[in-house]
């Protein structure tokens, strides 16, 4: 389906966990000298404006980097993610916010390579134009040289279809990222197939799936169905922000689910999630969920589960 635009619900409390995360795993990455690849499968515009436009309409914003901007208590790893949003709004004001390609860019280095696919062609064509401005300003500040067509790659294309050609890497070292709309239901089914076929191509990849909680089936399942996948173990987070409306109309919660995480993911959440937590929610019903498991042919043993909403940090 191409009526999604990622646009209205920019720097919303379900950005905040999902590029926290992705900064997390690139990091670590980032701790070898060999060079990796980041595929974004559905990478959006990569960067949004929050006072105008589709992002001003819902004001989404204001459930996720809004509440974030001005603390003085940041943990230290969130301050680096606030920081870079903070980076690209120098003037102080919050107007802009960067998607996963521009959260991936800001951390990778110059022998890493991007490797981004969008398929509505609206968001294709910014994408383009924005990663443009990023490496005239990059190359104008003399950070780094333009290397667009080597470094970063950029296709109007379906991306799980594409993931296919480019695993296993020539580095033998990916991060993946698989963030579709879920409009449409099949979506989840799409979701599982790619990573089973991702999984026989390039085994020791990282993994990392960006989903809704809802209300429906699909939704709910989803999860359960990805611990199955073959792996060298899994991680699953999700951040609830209120109690879901009796309608079950809204997003109030979302996940990340890791496949092949390193290990210093887990210990950092478990640091992390309780202040979301605290900031972000809206009323007694804000959580966090946090399992770990390991993955072996139909046998699946989940090593730790946290479902906690911390006393004195779910109300406000």
């Amino acid at each position: 389906m191409l009526s999604y635009r990622h646009a209205f619900h920019a720097g919303n409390h379900a950005d905040v966990l999902k590029h926290f995360v992705l900064i997390q795993l690139l990091q670590y990455l980032g701790q070898k000298d060999t060079a990796y690849t980041y595929i974004d499968t559905h990478s959006g515009a990569g960067v949004y404006a929050l006072d105008g436009g589709y992002a001003a309409k819902n004001a989404e914003f204001e459930t996720g980097i809004a509440p974030l901007w001005d603390r003085s208590d940041l943990p230290p790893a969130l301050a680096e993610y606030v920081k870079m949003v903070k980076d690209m709004n120098p003037s102080g004001k919050m107007r802009y916010y960067p998607g996963s390609p521009y959260c991936a860019d800001k951390v990778m280095r110059e022998q890493d390579r991007l490797r981004l696919f969008e398929l509505h062609p609206a968001d294709a064509k910014i994408l383009a134009d924005n990663f443009r401005k990023v490496e005239a300003h990059a190359a104008a500040q003399g950070e780094r040289p333009s290397m667009r067509g080597k470094r970063v790659m950029i296709q109007k294309a379906d991306g799980f279809l594409s993931l296919k050609a480019l695993l296993p890497p020539p580095s033998r070292r990916a991060l993946v990222l698989i963030d579709p709309p879920y409009e449409d239901k099949t979506d989840y089914r799409k979701v599982k197939d790619t990573l089973a076929d991702a999984l026989k191509r390039f085994a020791s990849g990282t993994y990392v799936v960006w989903y809704p909680l809802l209300q429906r089936m699909e939704s709910r399942q989803f999860a359960d169905k990805l611990k199955q996948l073959p792996g060298s173990g899994w991680l699953n987070v999700t951040l609830t922000v209120n109690t879901p409306a009796p309608d079950g109309f809204g997003l109030h919660s979302s996940g990340m689910f890791v496949l092949n995480p390193p290990y210093t993911l887990e210990p950092t959440l478990r640091d992390i999630m309780p202040y979301l937590v605290k900031v972000l929610g809206k009323d007694a019903g804000a959580k966090y969920t946090l399992e770990t498991g390991v993955t072996m042919a139909r046998n699946t043993g989940v090593r730790r589960t946290d479902s906690l909403a911390p006393k004195g940090l779910s109300k406000r």
